[in-house]
């Protein structure tokens, strides 16, 4: 399929679009500098453009801007994307000396993009890294949540490919509060330990 990846040229959009690229997917950086998206994309063999341009055709648009730029991004090519499924990556943080932790709201950020998309939006990746991907595959599972069974079918088949164990169902966008919330546990965890943690499910067949 053909995976259009908002915000390519960050950590975790460029990790991203490299394994996917690795698997044989055709994938299309965007970034708001057109140039700089198809600088990026002729380093890992995709293709490069302005973001409003490499979502059209997209079969899945991955949103992989930092959290703070997400819902302006989303707005600004809500017209773009139309009704093309969207997978939402980004998890809002709150970083303290005490420790990181979830964004304040109680909707999630995925949520929120949904309410300004006519796109349905599925969200997930949240126990992935940016180092771990530059690196290769993900050690673990991956979850990933929607109410759409399109979307959530082709963002779990995407995640498929990103990680070493399953690509797991986790339910409705409203479970994306949790995951989301995850990345803040994820977070500390290889602050404390120095580590690259990720998530295994067990007790599932």
């Amino acid at each position: 399929m053909k995976i259009a990846v908002v915000g390519g040229t960050g950590d975790f959009g460029a990790g991203l679009a490299a394994r996917l690229v690795e698997v044989g997917e055709d994938v299309v950086i965007g970034s708001r500098d057109g140039e700089r998206a198809r600088a990026a994309a002729a380093e890992i063999g995709a293709r490069g453009a302005a973001n409003d341009e490499a979502v059209a055709g997209a079969d899945l648009v991955v949103l992989a801007v930092k959290a703070d730029a997400a819902l302006e991004t989303a707005a600004q090519l809500a017209v773009a994307i139309g009704t093309t499924p969207v997978l939402s990556v980004a998890s809002a943080l709150r970083f303290t000396k005490a420790g990181v932790f979830p964004g304040e709201g109680p909707v999630s950020l995925a949520e929120r993009t949904q309410e300004l998309l006519r796109a349905p939006v599925a969200a997930g990746l949240h126990s992935l890294a940016a180092a771990t991907l530059a690196e290769g595959k993900a050690r673990g599972d991956a979850l990933v949540c929607g109410d759409d069974e399109d979307a959530k079918g082709l963002s779990l088949e995407l995640a498929g490919r990103l990680v070493t164990g399953r690509a797991l169902d986790a339910g409705p966008l409203a479970s994306a509060r949790a995951l989301e919330g995850l990345t803040a546990v994820i977070v500390n965890l290889n602050k404390r330990y120095r580590a690259h943690a990720g998530v295994q499910v067990t007790g599932i067949a």
